[in-house]
Formats: structure tokens, C-alpha cells, sequence
């Protein structure tokens, strides 16, 4: 149900609790918007990260966090954990993970996050999410030189890309691949790897990864 529905849902419940004397709609309606509300603050929270790491791309300067980001997705999973939204709390611990590696630079606090998100994600399957999530825990483990994890990490969450036909985020997962071919010497390969991403990110429009594909060629 979306959140139109659920808001139209309110009108009729209201009406059962008013004209009906059902005060349990009542406690129905609120569960609605709660959802409403818990929907909300997730999508105003992707909303402020996505600002601050397109500052930070075409910024000379740091970007800086938006202190209102974290507030919306702690609400949001509160709300989804009272609802039991395993869904939703997947969705959003793995965008409070995101928070503290992409933003903080905080791996030691992400993982825990990303490592649940990944197994609630896995339970309700939502592979989007897993794919995400398994994306980020990949970086941490090549942020602590832990290659083969990281290149498992990713491998399989392009798997689940590809299966969703997110190719664009394929592309973006392959200069991670090919950072880790780099960090095990294996060069030719590390190259091979961008020259693959590159095709995929300009076929499907994802000319941020381009980018992204040119700086790792120079850093390679």
C-alpha cells in the first residue's frame, strides 16, 4: 500500500470510528500514518545524502554532512520497527550505514548496520537492498585490506544488480572490482575491469560513474 492509499485508507476509518462507534480504526489509522510518516522521513533522508555526495563530486571544497540526515532515518527505523516492517527496517539501517562510512568515514560503525540491513534484506528478499548493502561492506573490507572479502562482497552484489537490471550500479561495482584487482597487483586485469564499466556506465546513462571510471584510471 502506498502512501496515497494508506492517507485515503484514514477517511474510511475515520468514518467506521466516528458514524460506526469502531474506536479500533482508530488505532488502525494510526498505524497507516505511521507508515506514511515512516516512508517520508526514509525518502527525505536519501534525498539529503544524495545532496551531500553530489556536493562533495562537484564541490572544491568538503562536502558537509546535513545534520538533519540521521534524525529522519533513526525516526524512520523506529517507526519501522514498531510496525514490524522488516523490509523498511532493512531499507533503512543500510542507509544509516551508508551515513557513517560514506559521510563519517566510520567503518567500525557501519558494518554492524550494513551486516543487518544485508540479513533482513535476504529475509523479506529484497535483493535491491541486499545488493546495496553487500556493495558497502565490500569498501569496508577493502578499507581494511581485506581483499578476497571485498572482491566476494562485490562479485555478488553485481550478481544481484544484474538480476534486478540495475547495470548502471553493475558499472559502479566494477571500479570497486578493479580497485581491489589494483590492490592485488593484478594491473592488466584492473584495467580490463574499468574498460568493461566504462562501456556498461556510457550504454545505460550513468555518466557519474564515467567519471568515477576516468579518476580510477589515473589513480591505477
Amino acid at each position: 500500500m502506498n502512501a496515497e492509499d494508506r492517507i485515503e485508507r484514514t477517511r474510511t476509518l475515520y468514518d467506521q470510528a466516528v458514524l460506526g462507534g469502531d474506536a479500533s480504526a482508530l488505532t488502525d489509522a494510526d498505524r497507516d500514518l505511521d507508515g506514511v510518516e515512516a516512508d517520508t522521513a526514509l525518502a527525505r533522508g536519501r534525498i539529503l545524502h544524495a545532496r551531500f555526495l553530489i556536493a562533495r563530486a562537484s564541490s572544491g571544497s568538503p562536502a558537509v554532512e546535513d545534520p538533519a540526515e540521521l534524525p529522519l532515518f533513526e525516526r524512520a527505523i523506529e517507526l519501522y520497527e514498531a510496525l514490524g516492517d522488516v523490509r523498511g527496517q532493512a531499507e533503512t539501517s543500510f542507509w544509516i550505514g551508508c551515513l557513517h562510512q560514506v559521510i563519517r568515514g566510520d567503518n567500525e560503525t557501519a558494518v554492524p548496520h550494513l551486516e543487518r540491513s544485508r540479513e533482513m534484506a535476504a529475509q523479506v528478499g529484497d535483493k535491491t537492498t541486499q545488493a546495496e548493502a553487500l556493495r558497502h561492506l565490500g569498501i569496508a573490507a577493502h578499507a581494511a585490506s581485506r581483499l578476497d572479502e571485498a572482491r566476494e562482497r562485490l562479485e555478488e552484489s553485481s550478481r544481484l544488480r544484474r538480476e534486478q537490471g540495475a547495470l548502471g550500479s553493475v558499472a559502479a561495482n566494477m571500479v570497486g572490482l578493479a580497485y581491489v584487482a589494483a590492490a592485488q597487483d593484478r594491473h592488466e586485469d584492473a584495467l580490463a575491469t574499468l574498460d568493461r564499466a566504462d562501456a556498461l556506465a556510457q550504454a545505460h546513462g550513468a555518466h557519474a560513474i564515467v567519471r568515477q571510471i576516468e579518476h580510477a584510471r589515473t589513480q591505477i
